[in-house]
């Protein structure tokens, strides 16, 4: 097994100081390496379910780079905790700018990997960076209309209300829990979600800070990444879940949206099946056969 180093390559972003690690395969070259930035969804931090992926790459012999958005995990802003997605493309376009500047990494092998949310804001960037290697969007939500209607109306009325609450005090953000069990209130409560949690304190031994800004809910409905995918011009893989009822995936659609340069697969699962066992196994191998078609490395 290779063993890995990281290093901490914290970098600025709007203003603000954000976190970021560079993993790197050690046992063989220093460097550079072909190098996957790693773009999380809509309440994950750095490392939160991705160790066994960063593991995975690194002895396939890539780089992984992991950052923190604005306001989350160990990056500096406040308030706390807020979602704008305009604003998180923005951040991944400075981790991409940023990654250029590093030493270990190669700046022509670059690939965006992005999860949930994030699978989203990587559609949108691969769809205007044609210099990258290419892009993975694993479960991504596309398609934010969709992904409203399929919230129940009592817990639309809910987060109504919470996003109003939120609204009403300016400088004092109302938040509500970002993941929860089935039926308990929160952000995402469907296909197994608290998982994640158990996952964070089970693999990371660290309790996740469970909370959301309300009004970051007001943002979904009008995030179509979706409508991106004609203009993608880069090798991108699309991993969607037939289950997955957080982000709808309607393969059918994304098939009729997509480029030439789009391969999609699909998984038999719901929205966070494919980071766990035993649907993992398969998730990773789709990734890796993807990346080693786009790069040769010396693992």
């Amino acid at each position: 097994m290779i063993s890995r180093s990281t290093a901490d390559v914290s970098f600025t972003s709007q203003g603000t100081k954000c976190a970021a690690t560079l993993h790197t395969p050690k046992g063989q070259a220093e460097g550079p390496f072909a190098t996957i930035i790693m773009v999380h969804g809509w309440g994950g931090t750095q490392l939160m379910l991705v160790t066994h992926f960063i593991e995975a790459f690194n002895e396939a012999g890539f780089a992984v780079l992991t950052f923190d958005y604005l306001g989350w995990g160990d990056s500096e802003g406040t308030p706390r905790h807020t979602i704008n997605p305009w604003k998180r493309e923005q951040t991944v376009e400075d981790v991409i700018a940023h990654a250029r500047t590093l030493d270990a990494v190669d700046d022509t092998r670059l690939i965006l990997l992005g999860s949930s949310l994030g699978g989203g804001h990587v559609v949108k960037i691969a769809a205007r960076h044609s210099e990258l290697c290419g892009a993975i969007a694993q479960v991504p939500m596309l398609d934010g209309i969709r992904a409203v209607t399929t919230v129940p109306l009592p817990r639309m009325l809910r987060f109504g209300w919470d996003m109003a609450r939120d609204w009403a005090r300016p400088g004092r953000t109302h938040y509500i829990p970002t993941i929860s069990l089935q039926g308990e209130y929160a952000s995402v409560d469907r296909d197994g979600a608290w998982r994640a949690h158990s996952w964070n304190e089970s693999n990371l031994g660290e309790d996740y800070d469970n909370r959301v800004a309300a009004g970051s809910l007001a943002t979904m409905g009008f995030y179509r990444p979706l409508k991106h995918l004609k203009s993608i011009r880069i090798p991108t893989l699309i991993i969607g879940a037939t289950r997955d009822t957080v982000a709808p995936f309607d393969q059918r659609k994304v098939q009729a949206h997509a480029s030439e340069n789009v391969t999609i697969k699909t998984l038999d699962a719901n929205h966070f099946d494919p980071f766990l066992e035993p649907w993992y196994e398969t998730n990773i191998g789709l990734q890796l056969d993807f990346l080693r078609g786009l790069v040769s490395t010396d693992a």
